[in-house]
């Protein structure tokens, strides 16, 4: 609301609405509509950045109930987030990015010190640790060195138990399974969405019409792999 102001006015965005509409009729050139609206736009930006007197927008939540430790939240350099501690009290600080149904002005102590609590561990599965986490795609479970996606509305890294993980990592190591219809190593031949083909060093080829993907042999995938690098 400070630095742009203009842009969250309600008289502009009804004015930009309103040439959407002129060049969906052809009355008015997008190209010129947008570098209209970059370009002072980019100056604020700037401007923004140059100032040294921007609010932290920390907010004190509280105390940690067993270390006594003071519990805050601001905005980070990468989005909103919860701090335990602080270097003035000696201590090395610990942070945790908020979750997105979270709000600076509203998250309270607990909910923040909740976040805290992942990376957790589950425990051991087949001699190897199960951890749950969210990351930059959403909640996860690392588990021998892969990561396997917690289904969205369903399993909550908070929550989830041992037994739900397993299932998880089944089900997608089953997926992968019946994905690789052959594996020669450097070359595997795979299922994918619009049917069967080849990869080889991060590149994907077509299979030619007809193809049994299931009786190809390495010559005949290195056959297809080279005819395919000499019509690029």
């Amino acid at each position: 609301m400070d630095n742009f102001s203009v842009i969250v006015d309600y008289h502009f965005t009804a004015e930009v609405e309103e040439q959407f509409d002129e060049i969906a009729l052809g009355k008015l050139k997008w190209t010129g509509m947008l570098h209209d609206f970059y370009v002072p736009f980019h100056k604020t930006i700037e401007n923004t950045l140059e100032k040294k007197d921007r609010k932290t927008s920390i907010r004190i939540l509280g105390n940690h109930p067993e270390t006594g430790e003071p519990v805050s939240v601001r905005m980070g350099r990468f989005g909103p987030v919860a701090q335990i501690g602080n270097a003035e009290n000696g201590s090395k600080p610990r942070f945790a990015s908020l979750a997105k149904n979270h709000l600076l002005e509203t998250i309270t102590l607990e909910e923040a010190l909740n976040l805290f609590r992942l990376p957790r561990s589950l425990g051991n599965h087949e001699g190897e640790e199960i951890v749950v986490g969210v990351g930059k795609f959403g909640p996860y479970l690392r588990f021998r060195g892969k990561f396997f996606s917690l289904k969205k509305g369903v399993d909550d890294p908070y929550d989830v138990t041992m037994e739900r993980a397993i299932e998880i990592i089944n089900e997608k190591n089953e997926d992968d399974r019946k994905k690789v219809i052959s594996d020669f190593g450097d070359i595997r031949v795979l299922n994918g969405r619009y049917g069967a083909y080849l990869t080889k060093d991060k590149k994907n080829y077509r299979l030619p019409k007809g193809t049994d993907a299931e009786k190809l042999t390495k010559e005949d995938c290195l056959m297809i792999i080279e005819k395919n690098d000499k019509t690029k």
